[in-house]
């Protein structure tokens, strides 16, 4: 049994499909999923799905991406991250991949965006789910300075979709986060990535789709679904010469540890 712990079932390309996705998730042995936020607007629909549905639950946040959305305060992430079935804070972090003619200065919203996310993890104890894309010095710099000391629990999370370094993921993990990978470890040219994923202790890994993206080898190209996870940890367990079974089963167990909430 899998479990996806990032995917988008609210983006049109899944939203209208959701009862074959079900289907397939239950034949390819995907006992849940979770539903990632990405802007208060859509944070209804993703709860929606959470609370419908007994294998869903629901995080709350605003990707680093989205602009022209509103903007989350702190109370905005709080009183939505106290609901029922919301375990994580995120998608949040930073992403310097599409400047568009800006500097880093310029991006000072996404770092201040991202230290709001930062502080509403803390004070809830629960876990951020960080997106990283051309910017893992800052990432990590601000999470050092943000999430740790001080009162308070310190920051946890999983950096979601990893694609960076050996070098990333070694701070990641001395930061106490867990590190997930999607369907990029199954590409042609995703050697480096695959040396990572048989570096990072199996009680930090987690395995997800980020669907409707990104879709693992022989799908590479097509629509994207949590049912397709298992091919990613089919991949994990090809570079860390282990069973299948064993992928799904402590992917299973690290995903219930971090995300303590799906068991109460």
């Amino acid at each position: 049994m899998f479990t996806d712990s990032h995917c988008h079932l609210t983006f049109p390309e899944l939203a209208q499909d959701l009862p074959r996705i079900r289907q397939a998730m239950a034949n390819a042995g995907v006992q849940r999923a979770l539903c990632i936020c990405t802007t208060l607007e859509e944070f209804a629909q993703v709860h929606a799905l959470a609370t419908d549905h007994d294998n869903f639950w629901a995080t709350v946040g605003v990707h680093p991406d989205n602009e022209g959305v509103t903007e989350p305060s702190l109370d905005d992430l709080l009183t939505r991250g106290r609901l029922e079935r919301v375990v994580g804070i995120g998608e949040t972090g930073l992403d310097y991949y599409r400047l568009n003619g800006r500097s880093m200065a310029d991006m000072q919203w996404q770092r201040d965006r991202y230290q709001v996310h930062i502080q509403a993890a803390r004070a809830l104890d629960l876990p951020l789910v960080i997106h990283t894309r051309s910017a893992s010095q800052d990432t990590l710099s601000i999470l050092r300075e943000q999430g740790q000391g001080g009162p308070g629990p310190d920051a946890r999370g999983v950096f979601h979709c990893f694609t960076e370094t050996m070098d990333v993921a070694r701070a990641a993990l001395d930061l106490g986060f867990y590190i997930s990978f999607s369907g990029i470890v199954t590409f042609k040219n995703a050697q480096d990535l695959r040396d990572v994923a048989a570096f990072v202790p199996m009680d930090r890994l987690l395995i997800e789709t980020d669907s409707p993206y990104l879709a693992p080898v022989p799908y590479r190209g097509k629509t994207n679904d949590p049912s397709l996870v298992r091919y990613v940890a089919e991949q994990i367990a090809q570079v860390r010469n282990c069973s299948v079974a064993e992928v799904g089963h402590r992917t299973n167990a690290n995903f219930e540890r971090l995300f303590s909430g799906v068991l109460a």
